[in-house]
């Protein structure tokens, strides 16, 4: 299985991994997944409710691939509000722990000014390995 690393000099993580070594195997690129429904629609308004959208997405893709979410390593979370994340993170814990369980990549958080979709606030982009 892929080794969580979390190092004793750093702050501890809370929603995160410092540090995923990925076993041997098939490794997984994810396209970025927003809150897009099957007809391309993007649903829901909130932060909590985009996110729990695309995080349901992140789960089929990776299932198609043969992978589960516990087998990401790495996910790139971006936003186009930063502080309407960081307000929304009760509902996000919820919603996470849902989709992905109690499982915590390597996850940075990116303010960005536009997502391709305009009424998307959140997008997610993985990487997963699963093990040989």
């Amino acid at each position: 299985m892929n080794e969580i690393v979390n190092a004793p000099g750093l702050a501890a993580p809370v929603g995160f991994a410092h540090a995923v070594v990925a076993a041997p195997g098939r490794t997984v690129y994810l396209g970025g997944q927003t809150a897009q429904g099957p007809d391309g629609v993007i649903i829901g308004t909130t932060m909590a409710e985009q996110f729990g959208v695309a995080a349901g997405n992140v789960v089929t893709a990776l299932a198609a691939a043969g992978a589960t979410p516990d087998q990401l390593v790495s996910l790139v979370i971006y936003t186009t509000d930063v502080p309407g994340y960081k307000a929304a993170l009760p509902e996000l814990g919820s919603v996470w722990r849902e989709h992905f369980g109690r499982h915590y990549p390597a996850v940075a958080l990116l303010g960005v000014a536009a997502l391709f979709d305009e009424e998307a606030v959140v997008e997610l982009v993985g990487t997963a390995v699963i093990p040989a």
